[in-house]
Parts: structure tokens; sequence; C-alpha cells
């Protein structure tokens, strides 16, 4: 999935939580691990270095390819939070932008200590990435950009006309 989905799913939580921003927080994590046990799309990070033998050992290499998917990523995630402060909370549900933040940052946030395992390798983490990794574990579609991204969008639409009907 990409981060901007995983935003956009998570910041749903502040519509469930609107003034609860540790549940909205909750389960906007939450999201991000159920949505990634679908099958799903994911655009390239160059800088990764899967080990089909040893999962636990993927790692993303520091250098130029790095820096693009710095930038592709950043890029991402400044999408969903924005996409996700404009739907959750000014046009569509009105929800407080602190909570829409806190469900989007969270929605990405399992990402981002993907991260941090590979560069720390932290036993703290070790469980979550097992997790994530067995969460996704074929479940990678091959297909274009364009109908990944198409099957995304419909996913969040779902959500969001889910939400709209049962909340309002």
């Amino acid at each position: 999935m990409t981060l901007t989905t995983h935003a956009l799913v998570g910041a749903s939580a502040a519509v469930l939580f609107p003034e609860k921003p540790l549940e909205a927080f909750l389960v906007g994590f939450a999201s991000h691990l159920a949505i990634d046990s679908l099958p799903h799309w994911d655009y390239k990070l160059h800088s990764l270095e899967r080990n089909s033998n040893d999962p636990l050992s993927t790692d993303m290499k520091f250098g130029k390819d790095f820096l693009i998917d710095l930038r592709n990523t950043a890029s991402d995630s400044i999408l969903g939070v924005s996409l996700s402060v404009l739907i959750f909370s000014v046009f569509i549900f009105q929800a407080p932008a602190f909570t829409v933040l806190i469900a989007a940052g969270a929605g990405i946030l399992p990402d981002f200590l993907q991260f941090v395992y590979f560069k720390t390798r932290s036993k703290l983490l070790e469980p979550l990435q097992k997790f994530h990794i067995w969460l996704q574990k074929g479940r990678s579609l091959n297909v274009s950009g364009m109908v990944g991204i198409s099957w995304q969008v419909l996913l969040v639409l779902l959500v969001i006309v889910g939400l709209k009907v049962f909340r309002g």
C-alpha cells in the first residue's frame, strides 16, 4: 500500500473517535496492519535490499537511491496527511484536525518503524517486523501502477462511503 492510502485509512479513525486521540491513534495504527493483509500494490523502493532467505535482514542502503526513496516516501506521506486533513477535518466529516493528524500519522507509522528496524535491528521492534512480514507475505499484486493505485483509491472510497453511511 502507498503511504497515502495508509494515512487516509488511518485518518478515518478520527471520525470514529473524534475526541479520543489515543483511541484514534491505536485504530489508525491497527488499520495499517489490517490493510497490509489485503493483496496490494507497492511502488518500488530502489534502496531496499531484500534477503529472501532471511527477511529480517532486509535493509535500505544509504546512497543516491535512498535519497530518491526518501523524496518519494516523504511526498507520499505529505500527500496522504494533507488529503486526510482536507477530507476528514475540512470537507466531509469535520473531525478535529489534531485527531486526524494523530490517526493519519499512526496509519503511516508501521512503515516508518520498519525503516527504524532496518537500521537498528532493535529487539523491541523485531516482533512487529516479523508480524509485518507475515502479513504481507504473498500479498503483492503484480499489476501496473495505475491498476494498483486504482485499487487503493477504491479502498479509500469504500472507507469514506462506509463512514458517511454509518456515521453520517
